[in-house]
């Protein structure tokens, strides 16, 4: 079966020359042949074997899959296996599988290409938490059977609250007593032990069972119950429990600082001393497992934890001896009263720090200090009067802790958090002061100034200045000199007491005159002092550059207002008209308003406000009150839907979108029937949200529609449509898109179970009915039951043998109806030599086939 074709050469080859042999293989049997090709060069012989190959097909799967730690969270996991085709021709392979855990195999039988690959598709739905190991067995063309080993394990998502310090887990915090006003925090790991990421938020369990919220656990039943009806209703618990940060993502196996702050705040009650016991639950969620349903609203949640938080508040009780009110005694300008009032710290279970402001004539000794658990401190308060009256100060105590600011957890500052006031009343009355009459030798003049006659000698103060009394030189004449007479200048004249400031530097335009004569005085300008007339020309002009500029500016100004008001009213709106002038305002009364409709009340958009199951049930109740929305919008068209559907939601954002439930059951469905069931949309959000539906399973593909723009607190559903031609059990799930950006999946499940109708007795007697003539029918009645989703045609077929058969049945043929049944009528006609046995078959259209047997029992009277 090998030809070899070739010219031997007669002569040497000489060197780079070669000689080409054609060697033909003719197979004539599927087998393998093998021989051998003798070449002779010179004295060496060469021997060169020959193998003749059959084709054939080499096919070669792997081993194993291993899928790796999944979270049960209902997703649907794919793994592809390689058959590999080593071969020369095409290969078949065959999957069969008959494991407990059910697998999506596709396809589960094919042709490889020779020297080419075929991917195998393993789905495994994670929705129960075990160990998957699972066999498949795969046949291969020309190599058998070989096993494929499913590997994996589906673990739980699991949040843990742990210590900082000590890393073990966490399951309540005390802060034990806190003063109303203050704060304190701590911190906590959280931490993700689970093989993959998960988004996170916290919320705040305000109707949680075994919640307090500033309640008195100390006191009797009754005074609890006093203190229940004096409290507020509705107690905003994210102003006493922050949470930073309050949502995020955690990798991994990552863990996550938190910082937990505890601000206590007093209620408006009657009683100061009241105590104020807090017990909270904070729980942290995993997003996008609030799969909600409408007998369900409140959802389940399955990847959570929850942390205890307990604290109490107290008031500032500080006693004062004398009392609130201090009275000091009357005192005088200069002089000082002192009172020691005592101060004690009332409290059982916190120290007092606090701080003395400062207060116009009354002194604080000391300022500043600290009370110990009911311990005592004596503080010395002067009164030290600067002037003179009667004074009633309020004397502000600060009491300083540590608080926060701006929802800045991260950094405690110390500051006053509570004021205490005293009231301090004082008197300083006024000295008397003896005048004594001395004489002055000199001329008293018409207009006595402070050095006339009488003379306060008890201030025992000297002035600064020299008394200079100057008056107008026109409104007196006395000893006027006749050649000053008709002086009509308006120089000063100075009296005579002024001596000593008659030589100190004057202005150089200024005369002066004597109060006697007239005569113009001597003006002393001392040349050290007074500017010359360069100097004061230099000044002028320096005023004016000065003056100059600022009315440059303000005439700048004035332009810049001009060329606004120019350009407002040069439009063909405004043609200039002042507002409202001229006309008369019209009478308006309330009824004239129409009532707007509150707004909803929508969480704060500070990411430090935390989340609260109180508001989270609010929203929801507010949006599912609604109508469901019906208007469909596939795609964002206006403005304000394109400018919101743009927008990246934050973990809270998205924790308030209900999209469910999580998991589709159809339960019992019949095949080739159509089942429907709604996935709905709650949107909670003050702005639109555009869903997309991914869908890639035939038996969802009816799904419609697969986009919608939801508005804001508004609740919509998608029809989901089930369809399927194959028995057995079906687990698939399908994705969805928040904008575009955020991910989330649904899973759908199904028990398709075949067409067929049941009957309610498989063996039917006839017997006639009493009172009956001879010779009437034997009738009796069967029941076709469908207990499936689908309508389902079936026929009566007798069965005949060698004789026919005189039973009869009525409706030959028809339809059940859904969870429905017919009554059919079997009819006996009774004859001479008729058969009392009978048969029929119930033939049901794509489905089943059921026997029914008849007997006739006929009693013979003798």
């Amino acid at each position: 079966q090998f030809k070899l074709i070739v010219e031997n050469p007669e002569k040497p080859v000489a060197p780079g020359l070669q000689v080409k042999a054609v060697v033909e293989y003719t197979p004539k049997c599927a087998e393998d042949l093998q021989d051998k090709l003798t070449l002779l060069i010179d004295d060496d012989v060469v021997h060169i074997p020959l193998l003749g190959l059959i084709p054939y097909c080499d096919l070669e799967i792997e081993s194993e899959v291993n899928f790796g730690e999944m979270i049960a969270n209902s997703k649907l996991v794919t793994k592809q296996i390689s058959i590999v085709n080593h071969g020369t021709t095409s290969g078949v392979f065959r999957v069969s599988y008959d494991g407990v855990v059910l697998l999506n195999i596709r396809p589960v039988r094919g042709v490889v290409n020779p020297k080419s690959v075929r991917k195998i598709k393993v789905d495994i739905c994670t929705d129960v938490p075990g160990v998957i190991q699972e066999m498949m067995k795969v046949e291969l063309e020309s190599r058998g059977c070989a096993e494929v080993w499913i590997k994996g394990v589906v673990v739980e998502q699991v949040l843990k609250v742990l210590g900082v310090s000590c890393g073990k887990v966490l399951k309540c915090i005390n802060f034990g007593p806190l003063y109303f006003g203050t704060s304190k925090t701590e911190k906590i790991h959280l931490y993700n032990e689970s093989p993959e990421s998960v988004d996170w938020v916290a919320v705040l369990e305000d109707n949680a069972i075994g919640g307090e919220m500033g309640t008195d656990l100390q006191g009797s039943t009754d005074a609890i119950l006093h203190d229940l009806s004096l409290k507020k209703k509705d107690v905003d618990v994210s102003t006493l429990i922050l949470c930073v940060p309050n949502q995020g993502t955690l990798l991994p196996y990552e863990k996550s600082l938190i910082t937990v702050c505890f601000s206590p705040e007093e209620f408006e009650v009657n009683d100061a001393s009241l105590i104020q016991d807090y017990v909270l639950f904070l729980r942290f969620e995993a997003v996008g497992e609030r799969g909600v349903c409408l007998q369900d609203l409140s959802g389940s949640y399955s990847r959570h934890v929850d942390l205890a938080l307990m604290g109490s508040g107290f008031p500032v009780i500080l006693s004062f001896k004398p009392g609130r009110v201090i009275n000091f005694k009357d005192c005088y300008l200069g002089e000082q009263t002192q009172v020691v009032c005592t101060m004690k710290n009332e409290s059982e279970f916190l120290p007092v720090t606090f701080r003395f402001r400062k207060a116009a004539h009354f002194n604080v000794s000391p300022e500043r200090g600290t009370l110990k658990v009911k311990s005592e401190k004596e503080v010395m308060i002067s009164f030290s009067p600067r002037q003179i009256g009667t004074f009633e100060m309020k004397q502000i105590i600060d009491i300083i802790g540590t608080g926060v600011e701006e929802n800045n957890v991260d950094a405690l500052k110390t500051k006053s958090f509570h004021q205490i006031y005293l009231t301090l009343l004082g008197v300083c009355k006024r000295k008397r002061t003896s005048i004594v009459f001395t004489i002055n030798p000199g001329l008293t003049p018409l207009i006595s100034n402070a050095a006339g006659q009488f003379v306060s000698r008890g201030t025992g103060q000297l002035s600064d200045t020299a008394p200079v009394a100057i008056l107008k030189s026109t409104q007196t004449q006395i000893h006027t000199h006749w050649k000053n007479r008709n002086c009509k200048d308006d120089a000063l004249i100075a009296f005579p007491n002024d001596r000593a400031a008659s030589l100190r530097p004057s202005e150089w335009n200024k005369k002066y005159r004597t109060i006697f004569t007239k005569t113009e005085r001597y003006n002393y300008i001392d040349p050290d002092f007074a500017y010359t007339d360069f100097e004061r020309l230099l000044r002028k002009a320096n005023a004016k550059r000065y003056i100059d500029f600022i009315s440059r500016l303000r005439q700048r100004r004035l332009e810049k207002e001009a060329a606004r008001q120019f350009y407002i009213y040069n439009n063909p709106v405004s043609i200039g008209i002042k507002s409202a002038e001229g006309l008369k305002s019209p009478h308006i009364s309330i009824s004239d308003f129409p009532e707007e409709k509150p707004e909803p009340k929508m969480l704060p958009s500070d990411e430090n406000c935390m989340l609260t199951s109180r508001k989270l049930a609010a929203i929801v109740s507010k949006s599912t009150n609604k109508g469901v929305w019906s208007w469909l919008s596939p795609v964002p068209s206006s403005v304000q839907e394109k400018e919101d559907c743009r927008l990246t939601l934050t973990q809270k954002q998205l924790h308030q979108i209900f999209i469910g439930p999580s998991t589709i059951d159809f339960g019992d469905v019949c095949v080739y029937s159509t089942t429907t069931k709604e996935l709905h949309i709650i949107n909670n959000l003050p702005v639109h949200i555009w869903i997309q539906i991914e869908v890639e399973v035939a038996e969802l593909q009816e799904t419609s529609p697969l986009s919608q723009v939801v508005p804001p607190l508004t609740k919509t559903h998608i029809p989901v449509v089930f369809e399927t031609t194959t028995v057995g059990m079906f687990k698939s799930s399908f994705s969805y898109k928040i904008n575009k950006q955020h991910i989330g999946h649904v899973l759908v499940v199904a028990h398709a179970m075949p067409i067929e109708l049941q009957l309610s007795t498989r063996e039917l007697i006839l017997s006639p009915v009493p009172g009956c003539l001879a010779g009437t029918e034997f009738r009796r009645t069967v029941r076709v039951c469908n207990p499936r989703n689908h309508p389902v045609g079936f026929t009566w077929r007798p069965v005949t043998g060698d004789r026919n058969s005189a039973f009869t049945i009525k409706p030959i043929k028809g339809f059940v109806e859904p969870y429905s049944d017919v009554e059919c009528e079997v009819v006996w006609h009774p004859g001479f030599n008729t058969p009392e046995t009978g048969q029929f078959i119930l033939c049901v259209r794509k489905g089943n086939s059921i026997n029914l047997k008849c007997l006739a029992k006929v009693t013979i009277h003798a």
